[in-house]
C-alpha cells in the first residue's frame, strides 16, 4: 500500500467496506476503534464533521470516520440526524406501524469525513430504498431499521447479515470512492 489512513470505528462492516474500496487505490486503513460523543443535529453532514475533529482530538493524527443517516420523505426527513438514537429506541413493529399507510421511501445518505488538524474534507452519498411490507431477517446485532428496509429491491439489511454479506447502502461504496480518489491525490 502506497498510503494508509487512520479509521475511527468500532464497526467492522464499515472496515471491510473500506478496505474493499480502498485496494484499487493503494490505501491501507488502521483502525482506531474509540468512542467520541456524537453531538445531536438535524444535519448529519455536521455531526460526521464534528466526529472527525473529536477523533483527532484524541489521535492528533489525520484521521477519517464514517456515519449513516436515513432520511424518510413521507416524514419530512426524520429521523435524519438522529438515526442512531431512533434505531435504537424504535422497535420494527414502531417502524411498520409509522410507514402503515405512506410513501415507503427511505433515502439512506452514507457521509465520510476527514480531519488532519488543518481542514475538514466531506464526502457524501445518497442511496435509495424502500420499507418492505414485513420484517425479514434476524434481529441477532440488527438495529429494528434493518429488519424493514431493502435498498436492493430484494433482501433487507438483516437477511444479508444472516447470510453473512455486507449489508450497506450500497455495492459501489461511492462515498468511500469519493474520498479514496480525493485521499489518493493528495
Amino acid at each position: 500500500m502506497n498510503k494508509t489512513i487512520l479509521f475511527a470505528t468500532g464497526n467492522d462492516r464499515k472496515v471491510q467496506e473500506a478496505r474493499q474500496t480502498f485496494n484499487p487505490y493503494s490505501i491501507g486503513v488502521t483502525v482506531v476503534d474509540m468512542e467520541t460523543d456524537e453531538i445531536q443535529h438535524h444535519d448529519p453532514a455536521t455531526i460526521t464533521k464534528a466526529k472527525a475533529i473529536a477523533a483527532y482530538e484524541v489521535t492528533h493524527e489525520p484521521i477519517v470516520v464514517q456515519d449513516t443517516s436515513w432520511h424518510i420523505p413521507a416524514l419530512g426527513g426524520f429521523p435524519g440526524g438522529y438515526m442512531k438514537d431512533v434505531a435504537a429506541w424504535w422497535s420494527v413493529d414502531d417502524w411498520m406501524r409509522i410507514m402503515n399507510g405512506q410513501d415507503r421511501t427511505i433515502l439512506c445518505l452514507e457521509h465520510v469525513a476527514y480531519y488532519d488538524g488543518r481542514q475538514v474534507q466531506h464526502f457524501a452519498a445518497e442511496y435509495a430504498g424502500m420499507f418492505v411490507d414485513e420484517p425479514r431477517g434476524s434481529s441477532n446485532g440488527n438495529n429494528s431499521i434493518e429488519r424493514c428496509v431493502s435498498l436492493n429491491g430484494k433482501e433487507t439489511f438483516a437477511e444479508m447479515h444472516d447470510r453473512g454479506n455486507l449489508a450497506s447502502a450500497a455495492d459501489t461504496h461511492m462515498h468511500w470512492k469519493l474520498f479514496a480518489e480525493w485521499y489518493s491525490k493528495k
